[in-house]
C-alpha cells in the first residue's frame, strides 16, 4: 500500500514544477509537489549575497514573468509578485566612447497587469540612437518594427505558449515566412547569428550588439545556428521593442508567490525529498519512489521538472524508453550558456565617461560595455572563452537593479549584477574555475574602468560570482554548468528539443509527462514549457482550458 496518494505528482519543484502544479490544482488535481531541495524554485532564486543586506539572483535575473499566462491567472500580482518598469532599456558603450541607448516602444500604462501600448515617441528616440551610427540602420530597425508591430509580436508570443507543432504542420513563426506580408525570407531559418547581424546591419556597432545580445537571449554563440525564435527574441531585445522589468524583492519572489496560489488552491508540496523512480505498471506511470523507500500513489498522472537526461535515464530507464531515445537523451549538446554570473555590492554606480556627450547613459536595466569589433567577437571570442576561460576583449552585460529596488541592497548603497560567457565545466578541472572565480573579477574591473574610472577595487565592497563548477553542484539538470538546459539552438528548438520523440510533453511511458526547460520553449524563467505540457495533459485527460475560458488565442 503507498504511503500517500494524489491525483497528481509533480516530480521536481523548479519554476516549471510551481507553474504546471498550479495549473494541475486549478483544474480539480489533487497535486503534490515532490522537491529534492530545501526549497522550492530551482532557477527562480534569492540568495543573501555577497555580504548581508545585499540580495542576489544567483541564477535567473532577467525573468519578465508578469508576461506569462500563469500571471494573470493565478492572480501573482496579488500573491506579492511586483514589477516596476523603467523607461529607458537596453544599451551599449564602445570602446571609442559611443553608445547606443534603446527606449522600450511598449510602454507599461498598468504596472498591476503589465498592459503594454505602443509608444512612438519612445521608438522614434530609439530610431535616432541608431541613426548616430548609419541612417541605413536606422531604417532597417523602423521596417522590423513595422513588421513586428503587424505580425511578429503576435506570431512569437503564439509560438512561445503554445505546444510545437507536428512535422509538415507549420508553426506559428513559420507562417509568416508564407505570409506576404510577414517579412521574414526563408534564409533566417538556416542563418546563423553572425549571418543575420551582418546581413541585417551594417554598422559594427549594431552587428555587435545583436550578436551579444543572441548570448544573453539564449546563450548561443556567433557561429550558431539560431532559428526563428531566437531571431525575433534578440531583435525585439536590443531594438528594446518589449519593456524592461525590475522584480521587486529578487527573482524568488516569482516562486513565493507561485508557491502561495498553488497552497490557497490545496496543493501540498514537500521538499528535502528525493524522487528515486517513477513506478511504472504495464507501460502506465502509477506514481513514486523516494529516496528513502516511501511510494507515493498517482492516481491520474505524473509530471516531471527535471530535465530530460534525470527524467528518461534515471526516473524511467533505457529498458523502458528503448535505446533509440536514451541514446539521443545522451546526446543532448549542452554547450552553451555557461557564464562568470554574479553581484557587485558597490559603494557607488559606475561614473561612464561617455554620459558626457550622452547624459542619458548609466540607469539602463540592460547595459553593455565592450569593444566596437564584431568580427572579433564572430571569430575569436568562443575560441578564446573554450581555451582559456575568458576572452582577452570582454562584452559585459550590467544590470544595476538597485536603482530601481532599493529592497536589495542597505541604505545608499549599490549593487549591479555582471555577466560575460565562458567555456563548459568539463574544459577546467575544479581547480581552475576556482582561481578563475576569484581572478575574474579584477579582470572585470580592470576592463570595466576603461568605460568608468571609478569601478576601482576601493568602490567594490564585496562580489560573488558563480561559475559553471557552481552551477553543476547545484542544479543537476544544467549539465556543464549552462543555464538553458540544453542548447537553444535550432535543431534543439521547437518540435527538436530536446529530441524529436520527446518534444510534445508526453514520455514512451502512459500518464507520465515532462516539463522542464530541457522542453519547447527552452531556458529562462517566463518561457512555455511548464504552460504547454499542461496543454498536452488538459487534451488528454479532459481538464479545463483556462485559455479558452478567458478567451486568449494561447
Amino acid at each position: 500500500m503507498a504511503d500517500k496518494s494524489f491525483d497528481a505528482i509533480v516530480v521536481g519543484g523548479g519554476h516549471h514544477g510551481t507553474i504546471i502544479a498550479c495549473y494541475l490544482a486549478h483544474a480539480g488535481l489533487e497535486t503534490a509537489i515532490f522537491e529534492r531541495q530545501h526549497e522550492l524554485g530551482g532557477g527562480a532564486c534569492g540568495e543573501e549575497l555577497p555580504l548581508p543586506g545585499f540580495i542576489q539572483n544567483p541564477c535567473a535575473h532577467f525573468t519578465r514573468f508578469y508576461g506569462h499566462p500563469a500571471y494573470e491567472d493565478f492572480n501573482l500580482r496579488e500573491k506579492g509578485l511586483v514589477y516596476v518598469f523603467p523607461e529607458q532599456n537596453e544599451g551599449m558603450i564602445f570602446d571609442d566612447d559611443t553608445s547606443f541607448i534603446g527606449y522600450s516602444a511598449w510602454r507599461v500604462v498598468d504596472p498591476i497587469t503589465g498592459k503594454a501600448q505602443f509608444s512612438q515617441e519612445n521608438a522614434e528616440k530609439t530610431l535616432k540612437e541608431i541613426a548616430k551610427f548609419s541612417e541605413r540602420d536606422a531604417e532597417t530597425a523602423a521596417g522590423l518594427l513595422e513588421k513586428y508591430k503587424s505580425k511578429w509580436r503576435a506570431a512569437f508570443h503564439e509560438y512561445r505558449y503554445s505546444p510545437p507543432t507536428p512535422y509538415g504542420v507549420k508553426d506559428a513563426l513559420e507562417r509568416l515566412i508564407d505570409d506576404p506580408e510577414g517579412g521574414i525570407e526563408p534564409v533566417y531559418e538556416l542563418m546563423t547569428s553572425q549571418q543575420l547581424a551582418y546581413d541585417l546591419f551594417e554598422s559594427p556597432e549594431l552587428r555587435t550588439l545583436f550578436m551579444r545580445s543572441v548570448e544573453t537571449s539564449t546563450g548561443s554563440f556567433a557561429q550558431d545556428v539560431i532559428g526563428l525564435y531566437v531571431y525575433i527574441h534578440t531583435i525585439g531585445l536590443m531594438l528594446s521593442w518589449e519593456p524592461a522589468a525590475i522584480v521587486l524583492g529578487g527573482t524568488h519572489t516569482i516562486t513565493h508567490a507561485l508557491q502561495r496560489a498553488f497552497a490557497e488552491m490545496g496543493g501540498k508540496y514537500f521538499v528535502s525529498k528525493e524522487v528515486d523512480k517513477v513506478l511504472i505498471e504495464n507501460g502506465v506511470a502509477r506514481g513514486i519512489r523516494l529516496a528513502d523507500g516511501s511510494e507515493i500513489e498517482a492516481r491520474k498522472l505524473v509530471v516531471s521538472d527535471l530535465g530530460a537526461n534525470q527524467t528518461i535515464l534515471r526516473l524511467i530507464g533505457e529498458d523502458i524508453v528503448g535505446h533509440k531515445i536514451a541514446h539521443r537523451v545522451r546526446n543532448i549538446n549542452y554547450d552553451r550558456a555557461q557564464l562568470f554570473w554574479g553581484n557587485l555590492a558597490m559603494h557607488e554606480l559606475p561614473k561612464y565617461k561617455v554620459a558626457a556627450a550622452n547624459p542619458e547613459v548609466g540607469p539602463q536595466p540592460r547595459l553593455y560595455w565592450g569593444p566596437k569589433d564584431p568580427d572579433y567577437l564572430a571569430t575569436r571570442y568562443q575560441a578564446e572563452i573554450f581555451t582559456q576561460g575568458y576572452p582577452s576583449k570582454m562584452f559585459i552585460l550590467t544590470a544595476p537593479d538597485s536603482i530601481w529596488d532599493r529592497t536589495r541592497v542597505p541604505t545608499t548603497k549599490h549593487t549591479i549584477l555582471v555577466e560575460e560567457f565562458t567555456a563548459p565545466h568539463r574544459m577546467f578541472s575544479d581547480r581552475q574555475w576556482l582561481r578563475m572565480k576569484k581572478d575574474i573579477v579584477d579582470e572585470i574591473l580592470k576592463q570595466w574602468q576603461v568605460y568608468a574610472p571609478n569601478m576601482t577595487r576601493d568602490n567594490v565592497i564585496g562580489s560573488f560570482i558563480t561559475t559553471p563548477y557552481d552551477v553543476v553542484n547545484r542544479n543537476i539538470d544544467m549539465l556543464e554548468g549552462g543555464w538553458v538546459e540544453g542548447s537553444m539552438i535550432a535543431s534543439q528548438l521547437g518540435r527538436y528539443r530536446p529530441t524529436p520523440e520527446l518534444a510534445h510533453y508526453r514520455t514512451p511511458v502512459k500518464n507520465l509527462y515532462i516539463c522542464s526547460s530541457n522542453l519547447h520553449s527552452g531556458g529562462g524563467i517566463g518561457r512555455g514549457s511548464s504552460y504547454c505540457c499542461y496543454k498536452k495533459i488538459a487534451e488528454d485527460h479532459g481538464l479545463r482550458k483556462v485559455w479558452e475560458e478567458k478567451g486568449r488565442p494561447y
